[in-house]
């Protein structure tokens, strides 16, 4: 009996208040997920292909190879590779602003879903202990009022049954906005950003973010994990520039 009343219930809501896509607003089909994207979103959410750095997953222009890149034999990361839901344009890129700077907060479990569809398609055997989303600093948490990369990271965590881990990694220094900076100044201005907590057991590590540009946040998130004792660091980002 319930079970048909909660059917019916539904139904009277889809009929009143169609269910929606969150970027676009176009209706979504009857019964669809309402917290999702539609077809016409999702086709333009380019995912990587097998052109990409095979660590850092820095797409390659016109090639099928997935050698490593120049930054990565230069400059070894100390993360041991990079998942991404996808390419940071077109729709994704749209989804990700709205997410990060117009306080669409409701897009963040999509965005996680989608990240964490690619991280099991994946399949190479990683099994990490915890998740650790990028902090902000306590005075860029208050201005924005929420951590983005918290935010996608707990649908992946709910999903995978994961510790969602956000007290080890600590932002200590209020950096400038790496947007517009190049990648040495990234790479100075992250110097020394991040601390632990506390010294951390060995422990296997997934560091999600929504953005990877020049990879120097992660970067430093990593490099300072490891120092403090972590094993092994695996990055996932939701949109890979």
């Amino acid at each position: 009996m319930w079970t048909r009343f909660r059917l019916a219930l539904t139904a009277s809501i889809d009929l009143l208040l169609p269910p929606a896509c969150l970027l676009c607003g176009g209706l979504l089909p009857t019964g669809h997920d309402a917290q999702t994207f539609c077809r016409d979103c999702l086709a333009t959410m380019r995912p990587l292909t097998s052109a990409h750095c095979r660590c850092c997953a820095q797409p390659f222009p016109d090639t099928t190879s997935n050698h490593l890149c120049g930054i990565c034999l230069q400059r070894p990361p100390p993360f041991s590779i990079v998942h991404a839901a996808g390419i940071y344009q077109g729709k994704l890129k749209e989804a990700i602003h709205k997410l990060k700077y117009r306080n669409r907060l409701a897009l963040a479990k999509p965005l996680g879903q989608l990240l964490g569809k690619s991280i099991v398609a994946a399949g190479n055997g990683f099994a990490p202990d915890r998740i650790i989303p990028v902090p902000l600093h306590p005075r860029r948490l208050r201005q924005r009022g929420y951590n983005q990369a918290l935010e996608v990271a707990r649908p992946i965590a709910q999903q995978s049954g994961l510790l969602l881990d956000t007290t080890l990694l600590q932002r200590t220094r209020n950096t400038p906005q790496q947007q517009g900076l190049s990648a040495t100044e990234r790479r100075s201005n992250l110097r020394n950003a991040f601390t632990l907590t506390s010294r951390a057991p060995a422990l296997r590590i997934l560091l999600i973010d929504d953005v990877m540009t020049t990879g120097e946040t992660v970067r430093e998130c990593s490099r300072t994990l490891l120092a403090g004792g972590i094993d092994e660091v695996q990055v996932a980002v939701v949109g890979r520039a």
